[in-house]
């Protein structure tokens, strides 16, 4: 090992186990932690925050840092070496540009402010959350502010933070494709909303039986109980400490049977990706997914493209009627497919199709863009919030815990996250397409066999963790980098057969 890097790794290690503690205390603090801690856990948090700063952001590791950037020591770096290095500078002048007491004060905020809006949204009253996102976002202005470069938008700093290889006008050009393609085949169909029925999602389902469940798909799909946990929060989400230590909830609503299934089918999706970064990098500063925008490709394939797909179901549809017989006993399997997949505008993103979601996003993103291009202030957000929903979906949400209030992203801090979900959807599409060429993949569903898929998605992606990018991998994988038009073609290709439409000649 080069003499210099082997210098370096006490500090890396140093700083990964204040990361670890921050996310443990995350998890605690989202599943089990009581309701009044938040206020005291914060200053913990702050602390913790503080000393992960202190652990890179020193003489040391600029004079050790600086040295490993020449091109002779390059030369004498293994790839996963030179992979962390170059995450380290982009982690190094991140954190350097930014006051330490900001930092601190930064990370101390966040974790009351998700509290506030969890509340706020279980009392529907955005004014109580208002002040608290006005603060996160005079913090992220301040912190884009500091890292910005010539040319370049405050808000793309913050993309870059969730994808390296999507600049505004990569994604300005991505949205307007589905605008163009998806706005006009999702208002066709809503003519047609009434040929697919559902209504057997809203009866009432036991939460008790809906969590068995949700058990039993996780293990189908394939996560590792020794290696996994699955909690319950507000909001379901992922956390990982290591490639063996990886978390995940849910939440269960009991008129909706959809809502717990398709988020642990999620959130599984990208407990694999960790679960299944190579034992070389997890601990490390690559130790996680390639970006946001590959990690929400994978769970979104298996939410959507494997989940939602007619052969993943005939294997195990009987044992979901057997576990709801009085509801699902006269659903056939037809038309309990139609219904995962039935489209409609929507209100509720972690609730939509297929067809709409994009929608919600480009709703979000555009939102952001407003926020940090000045455009728009904390208490014109839900109004501007429901002209785009109306704009574009021809719904206007009724109060604020159905419009502005239902994502926790903001309450972190996390702008710039939302377009990752949409380029993980067409991220999935393009690698499902480049699958199904080269293996019987819907064959695979059948036989109630997901292993070859989840090997091939392993050896092909998961195990790099992030010393590729997207495009890399994309490259890699399928030998074009992103390419939305397999989205696109996916998605009218599916939605044009589910409900019998005319297709363009």
């Amino acid at each position: 090992m080069n003499k210099n890097f082997e210098k370096l790794k006490p500090y890396l290690e140093k700083a990964m186990a204040f990361e670890t503690a921050r996310n443990l205390f995350e998890w605690d603090d989202q599943t089990q932690a009581p309701i009044e801690a938040a206020d005291y856990t914060s200053k913990v948090n702050g602390i913790l925050a503080d000393e992960y700063m202190k652990s890179l952001i020193n003489d040391d590791v600029r004079s050790i840092l600086k040295k490993l950037q020449d091109d002779k020591e390059q030369e004498s770096l293994s790839d996963t070496e030179k992979a962390i290095i170059k995450e380290l500078k982009k982690t190094y002048d991140q954190l350097e540009s930014i006051p330490p007491k900001e930092y601190r004060e930064f990370n101390e905020l966040t974790l009351v402010s998700n509290r506030k809006w969890a509340k706020a949204r279980k009392d529907n009253n955005y004014d109580d959350f208002a002040p608290y996102l006005e603060k996160i976002i005079q913090y992220k202005k301040k912190f884009a502010k500091y890292r910005v470069k010539k040319n370049q938008k405050p808000y793309e700093v913050l993309l870059s933070d969730f994808d390296e290889c999507f600049e505004i006008q990569d994604l300005d050009l991505f949205f307007h494709k589905i605008k163009e393609e998806i706005i006009p085949l999702l208002k066709e169909i809503s003519k047609k909303a009434d040929t697919i029925d559902k209504s057997y999602n809203y009866l009432n389902y036991d939460i008790d039986k809906q969590r068995e469940f949700c058990r039993y798909l996780c293990g189908y799909i394939g996560f590792d109980f020794n290696r996994g946990v699955i909690g319950e929060s507000a909001h379901p989400f992922t956390l990982q400490l290591h490639n063996h230590d990886v978390r995940i909830t849910d939440r269960y609503i009991e008129d909706n049977l959809e809502s717990a299934m398709f988020s642990i089918i999620h959130e599984a999706g990208h407990a694999l990706y960790e679960m299944n970064i190579d034992d070389s990098l997890t601990q490390t500063l690559v130790g996680g997914g390639a970006s946001m925008g590959m990690h929400e490709s994978q769970s979104r394939f298996f939410e959507n493209i494997i989940g939602r797909s007619k052969e993943f179901w005939e294997p195990i549809y009987s044992k979901l009627v057997d576990t709801y017989p009085d509801n699902l006993k006269n659903i056939s399997l037809d038309h309990f497919i139609n219904g995962i997949n039935k489209a409609a505008p929507s209100l509720i993103r972690t609730e939509a199709d297929e067809l709409s979601y994009p929608i919600h996003i480009i709703i979000r993103y555009e939102i952001e863009k407003m926020i940090f291009d000045n455009e728009v202030s904390i208490k014109e957000l839900p109004e501007v919030w429901n002209k785009k929903y109306q704009d574009y979906m021809g719904i206007t949400p009724p109060d604020d815990a159905q419009g502005i209030l239902q994502d926790t992203h903001w309450s972190y801090g996390e702008f710039g996250y939302f377009p990752s979900y949409a380029i993980g959807s067409a991220v999935a599409s393009q690698i499902h397409a480049h699958m199904k060429d080269i293996m019987p993949f819907d064959e695979y569903l059948k036989g109630g066999n997901l292993t070859p898929i989840r090997e091939y998605l392993r050896d092909s992606i998961h195990k790099y963790g992030a010393t590729k990018n997207t495009n890399q991998i994309l490259k890699d994988v399928t030998g074009e980098e992103f390419n939305a038009d397999y989205y696109v073609k996916y998605l009218k290709d599916k939605y044009t057969k589910l409900y019998n439409l005319e297709v363009e000649k």
